[in-house]
Order: structure tokens, then sequence, then C-alpha cells
């Protein structure tokens, strides 16, 4: 989908490419990104770069064009692997031509979100350094929610867990914990590249913004870390129940065995072809049933001492 967006004009939308516009693109077709090539000349490799779901958060010069990847969350619904991560944002920027060209291969909840908030609050950027600084802004606190929704699922699971430990919550922890390493890793990127921007820029960055910008980034890093932290906890705590568990099933199959191996072996003694004591008498086989029994009581009331069942 391609819009036509101009962030210097209060966020407004147009028809038509003019000076100061934004073409914002996401889940772009083909021809759409051919036409950025043939009418506007940006670099062919600025679109394959984007396109590489791996690349991390950086800056890259080329024929007059800037361009400023970076990471931003996504919330994946039909995954198996994962519940949340986070995929590459590519800006370019030309001062020449003064246009911004916005592409992600993504449909995500960012963007509209960031140009719906922009119109509410009636906020205009003045250069190209200040919108790249916002769009961080905005992802930073995107990344913010999806952590708060981490943390309920992550309470949600426990709760279940409670209950009955079984593999699909185990694995719904397995997999927002890898969620958190996304996060972390594209955060801390993030955070690298603000650094770039005010050094490509230099006196065209609004200070108060930029300290914004950081201290959102920095908010995001810490919670990261502290639920990775509860999380690793979490599934360290599980993991020795689950042993505790096996261990307690263990030693009570065992006791069980023991109890059945006493009659299973005096039984045996009285069943060989041998003289045995008493083996003639009418009383035998009663004798040779309360003996089983009786012992078999005495290591039942030990076991139970013990605590072994």
């Amino acid at each position: 989908m391609k819009r036509y967006i101009y962030p210097f004009e209060g966020f407004c939308e147009k028809s038509s490419i003019e000076s100061g516009c934004w073409v914002s693109l996401e889940s772009p077709g083909t021809a759409e990104l051919s036409s950025l090539v043939t009418d506007l000349g940006v670099p062919e490799t600025f679109i394959s770069d984007i396109a590489d779901t791996d690349e991390r958060p950086r800056t890259e010069e080329e024929d007059g064009w800037l361009l400023t990847i970076l990471r931003i969350p996504i919330e994946i619904i039909h995954d198996e692997d994962v519940t949340y991560s986070t995929v590459p944002l590519g800006v370019i920027t030309s001062e020449t031509q003064n246009i911004i060209v916005s592409i992600c291969y993504f449909e995500t909840r960012i963007l509209p979100d960031f140009i719906g908030y922009s119109r509410r609050k009636n906020i205009s950027v003045d250069t190209q350094a200040n919108f790249l600084l916002r769009l961080l802004h905005s992802s930073a606190v995107w990344f913010l929610k999806y952590l708060k929704q981490v943390n309920v699922e992550v309470t949600r699971s426990e709760s279940a867990l409670e209950q009955s430990i079984s593999n699909e919550d185990l694995l719904q922890l397995m997999k927002l914990q890898k969620s958190l390493v996304y996060f972390n890793t594209s955060i801390r990127g993030n955070e690298a590249l603000i650094g770039k921007l005010r050094t490509i820029y230099r006196s065209e960055i609004d200070d108060d913004l930029n300290e914004d910008v950081m201290i959102e980034m920095r908010q995001a890093y810490n919670m990261v870390n502290i639920y990775s932290d509860i999380l690793t906890g979490t599934m360290d705590a599980f993991a020795s129940i689950i042993s505790n568990n096996v261990n307690t099933i263990m030693k009570r199959m065992t006791s069980i065995s023991m109890l059945l191996m006493i009659p299973t072996l005096i039984a045996s003694l009285y069943g060989m072809n041998v003289e045995l004591p008493a083996a003639e008498k009418s009383y035998a086989f009663l004798l040779v049933l309360a003996v089983s029994i009786f012992l078999s009581v005495v290591v039942f009331w030990v076991f139970r001492r013990l605590k072994w069942l």
C-alpha cells in the first residue's frame, strides 16, 4: 500500500508527489518498488537491503540518497515459532529532492498509529532528521506496548502451569523468551542508530526530541532486561519443579515395585520342587499368604515413615 503523506504540513495526505512528500509503502508490490527506481531515482540496492529481514539498524549513503534502517516490533499471529518479533523499516531521504521514502515489507500497526497520533497532536516536523527521530520514538513506544502484552502472557502461562504443567504452556514461554531476545537486540541497534544520526545531521536535530527518544529507548531496554530475567527465572523454576516431580514419581514407582517383590519372592520360594517347612500342612497356603501380607505391611509402614509413599 502506497500513501503520500506530508509531515512538514501536519501529516496531511495527498494524491500526488510534491516537495516535502513522504512516500510510505507497506507490503509493496513489484510495480510500486520499480516506480521508486524509475520515477524518483532511488538506488535499487537500498530496496534490496530493506528486503533482508535480518538487516540490522544502520545508515548508508549513495548517489545523494541516505538509507536509514531501524527495527520495529510486530505481532505475529500465525507463527508457531515466535509471537512477537522485529522487522526492518527502511527510510530513504534526499535533501536535494526533499522527499522521504519509507519501505516496510510487512503490515504493521506502528506507521498508521504514528500518522494518526501526529495528526491528533497537530505535529509538524521541520527537518528530515526530526522525522527520523519521531519514527524512532514511535518504535520505542510500541516496544513498550508489546512488552506489556508479553508480561500479561507470561503471567497467564505461569497461572496455567501452576494448575498443571503442560508442554503447550512451556512452549509458549519459550516463544516469549525468544521474542524478548529479538526486542533486546533491536532496541540496542536503534540506540546506536540515534548516535549515528546525531553525527550525520548534527545541528538539524532537536535536542529535546533526541532526549525524549533516548529516554523511551532506555526504558524499553530496561523493561526487556527485567522481563527477560523474570522469564528466565520462571523457566528455571518450572524446570526444577518438573525434575522434582519426575524424581517423586520414580521414587513411588520403585517403592511399589519393592512392595510387590516381597510376596512374589515368597511365592517363588514355596513354588520350588524341594522339601519346604510346613509344605504338607493344610494351612501352608494361608501361612504363606499371611507372611507375605505381614511383610508387605511392615515394608509399607517403613516407606511411609520415610515419606517414600
